[in-house]
């Protein structure tokens, strides 16, 4: 069980109210249904409508809301105490908002996703068996989507051409966006859920399980290279690398130091190789990647250089609190500072989008939470918790997410931020497991794992 102290901190206090209260069938199988309610939603992010979407994560929080109403409150760990200044800063940053309406938009949103992370850490915390359950369901929906991305390429190709720029120097590029309908957003969506393929290959028992996560893992892969999606190709070569190096250090700490030292080196040096080969035999591969230095003469560039530009002279102007959190917000005061033709949706950055939103203080709170989830993970390398292989998984994600972040703030669609914030809840229950206890809570069931 999670540690439980004497006296929680004040902000959980309310929680346990009512654990002496008579529980009926809903309150006894709370962890059941929080467990299928999340691999309803995990499963089905891809597919499912908007209006859809926000009932299920308003769902999702209120049995949060209730569960905790029933759990005796716990303490606070650093991703968590960092989610919390996260939100802290978000309600002030909203408060002190040139227009405060449509930044309280996007406070209820964050309230709405940090719902659904709270439900996840709650069930992981207590039933780890569920996080088998939940990549399950996200793997067969990420291979759904995969499936109906790689059959674009043999359907009508005009569709798929309104993605090539003209006047971008990868011009006549094919891009798949499955059901998503935006080739960055499809490879935002695959690249979180590729580490999670490769933990499952190696964690799950039995060969149907297996073949299932091979073919998440080799479909999911073919289908972001198809994407042609830049920002998703460096973080997927990131974090595959990262996750490469966190299991080999795990699997051969045991071997004699010249093969622990040297093995690491042999396969980052194989890799590189291989995937200079694919750059530079492999055209649309080649023209892609050259179009990352091709500056302002690629439109991608030239669009987002330009975005950045009128993004940088916003935080000039509002440099501590910013304008307040979400869309909405940016959408109402970006048209003041834009270049003419140059209309955005988003800073096209993390760091700047953080920034934007809420200042100093955003960037340094989003830093927080990134550093406490890789000191959480890292630690988890020589961990026996049934969660410890999760866990370097999570941070294959998060590095992933970040590498793609530096250009593109598809993070911040729920497809992604979801499955992001699943990786963070998986470090946080898995720096409160301990040793080999198996907390099954209200589940049961076989493991997936070796």
């Amino acid at each position: 069980m999670p540690p439980v102290t004497a006296t929680p901190p004040l902000i959980l206090r309310w929680q346990g109210l009512l654990a002496e209260a008579r529980a009926g069938r809903l309150g006894s199988r709370l962890p059941e249904v929080a467990g299928v309610m999340l691999c309803a939603l995990m499963g089905w992010l891809p597919q499912i409508t908007r209006g859809g979407l926000t009932l299920m994560i308003a769902a999702c929080g209120l049995l949060w809301l209730l569960w905790s109403l029933r759990c005796r409150p716990g303490g606070l760990n650093a991703i968590n105490g960092w989610l919390l200044a996260v939100l802290a800063v978000a309600v002030l940053a909203t408060g002190f908002s040139p227009v405060p309406l449509a930044a309280f938009k996007g406070l209820m949103k964050l309230v709405s996703y940090l719902g659904v992370y709270a439900l996840m850490r709650q069930l992981l915390d207590q039933a780890p068996v569920w996080w088998d359950r939940i990549v399950a369901a996200i793997l067969a929906g990420e291979l759904l989507t995969s499936v109906l991305g790689i059959r674009q390429l043999y359907g009508d190709s005009g569709a798929l051409a309104r993605w090539s720029d003209n006047n971008s120097v990868a011009a006549g590029t094919v891009r798949i966006y499955s059901s998503l309908d935006n080739p960055n957003l499809l490879g935002g969506y695959l690249l979180p859920i590729l580490p999670l393929a490769v933990v499952a290959l190696l964690r799950w028992q039995g060969l149907p399980r297996r073949l299932f996560a091979l073919a998440s893992l080799v479909l999911g892969l073919v289908a972001l290279v198809l994407t042609y999606s830049r920002g998703a190709w460096m973080g997927m070569v990131a974090s595959l690398a990262v996750l490469g190096l966190l299991l080999m250090v795990r699997y051969t700490r045991a071997w004699p130091p010249f093969w622990r030292r040297t093995l690491p080196i042999l396969l980052l040096v194989g890799a590189s190789l291989a995937l200079v080969v694919l750059v530079t035999q492999v055209e649309p591969l080649r023209v892609r990647v050259m179009s990352l230095v091709a500056g302002r003469e690629d439109s991608s560039n030239n669009f987002r250089m330009n975005v950045w530009t009128a993004v940088l002279q916003m935080i000039r102007d509002r440099p501590w609190l910013g304008i307040g959190p979400g869309n909405s917000a940016f959408n109402l005061i970006y048209p003041i500072y834009q270049q003419p033709k140059f209309n955005a949706l988003s800073a096209y950055s993390i760091p700047l989008e953080l920034l934007v939103e809420a200042g100093i203080p955003g960037l340094l709170v989003g830093l927080g939470v990134l550093w406490s989830a890789l000191k959480v993970g890292l630690g988890q390398w020589v961990s026996t918790s049934r969660l410890a292989l999760p866990a370097l998984a999570a941070v294959a994600v998060c590095v992933g997410l970040g590498v793609q972040g530096f250009t593109d703030t598809i993070f911040f669609r729920p497809e992604v931020q979801l499955l992001g914030l699943f990786s963070l809840a998986t470090l946080s229950a898995a720096g409160n497991a301990v040793g080999h206890r198996l907390i099954t809570g209200g589940g049961s069931g076989k493991p997936w794992r070796n």
